[in-house]
C-alpha cells in the first residue's frame, strides 16, 4: 500500500511538473512575441524620419517572422520601415503589408510662403514654376506623387509647371514607366493639359 501511494504521488509531482514547464513555455513564448514587436516598434520610432509612421507590428518568434501592416507616404520610407523591423531580429523573415500613399497637400492649406519655397527647390533643379500659387501646388503634389510611387524615377524627371500646364522632361527606363508619368500627371487636380517628353533609354549596345 506504501509502495502504491510513492508511485501515485510521484505520478502526480511528475504530471504537475509537466503541466508548469508547459505553462511556463507558453508565458516565455508571449512574452517573447511581446517583446520583439516592442523592439520593432522602439527602432521605428528612433528613426525621426520614421516616428509618424502608421505602422502596427506582430511577432512570431517561433517562426522568425514579423508581420508590417499600415500606411505610409513614400515608397522610400516603405523600404526603411521594412529595413528597421530586420534589424530587430537577426535572421527574421519581415512581411511587409504596407501601402504606399502619398500625403497630398490640400490647395486650401497651400500658402504662398511654400509656393516660394517649391519655386527656389525647382529653380536648384533646373525645373520651372510659373508666378501661380496653383503652379506651384500643381508642382508640389505631382512631385509627391511620383515619389511614392515604385513606377516613377522621381529623380528622372523633371517636372514643370505654367499657367496649369505641366511639362514633364528626362529619362525614364520603359515606355510603361512614360505612360504612368503623364497619367498621374494628368489625374492631379488642377492641371489643364500635360506635355509629355520624357524619353525612354535605349539600352546600351552590345
Amino acid at each position: 500500500m506504501k509502495v502504491l501511494c510513492t508511485a501515485a504521488i510521484v505520478t502526480m509531482l511528475m504530471a504537475a511538473g509537466c503541466s508548469k514547464s508547459e505553462m511556463e513555455k507558453r508565458a516565455e513564448l508571449r512574452t517573447t512575441n511581446t517583446d520583439l514587436e516592442q523592439a520593432v516598434k522602439a527602432r521605428i520610432s528612433s528613426d525621426s524620419a520614421l516616428a509618424n509612421a502608421d505602422i502596427k507590428v506582430s511577432a512570431d518568434v517561433d517562426k522568425k517572422q514579423i508581420t508590417l501592416t499600415g500606411t505610409v507616404p513614400t515608397e522610400e520610407m516603405r523600404t526603411q520601415v521594412v529595413a528597421a523591423a530586420k534589424g530587430a531580429m537577426a535572421g527574421a523573415i519581415v512581411e511587409g503589408k504596407i501601402d504606399v500613399k502619398p500625403r497630398e497637400m490640400a490647395r486650401a492649406d497651400y500658402t504662398a510662403e511654400m509656393a516660394r519655397e517649391a519655386r527656389e527647390k525647382a529653380k536648384a533643379t533646373g525645373q520651372k514654376i510659373g508666378d501661380s500659387i496653383d503652379d506651384a501646388w500643381i508642382h508640389t503634389v505631382i512631385a509627391a506623387k511620383f515619389v511614392a510611387h515604385p513606377g516613377t524615377p522621381a529623380r528622372k524627371i523633371d517636372i514643370d509647371v505654367e499657367n496649369n500646364t505641366v511639362t514633364l522632361r528626362g529619362e525614364v527606363e520603359s515606355n510603361a514607366a512614360r505612360e504612368e508619368a503623364g497619367r498621374i500627371a494628368k489625374t492631379t487636380d488642377g492641371v489643364k493639359t500635360v506635355r509629355n517628353q520624357l524619353k525612354v533609354q535605349q539600352p546600351p549596345s552590345l
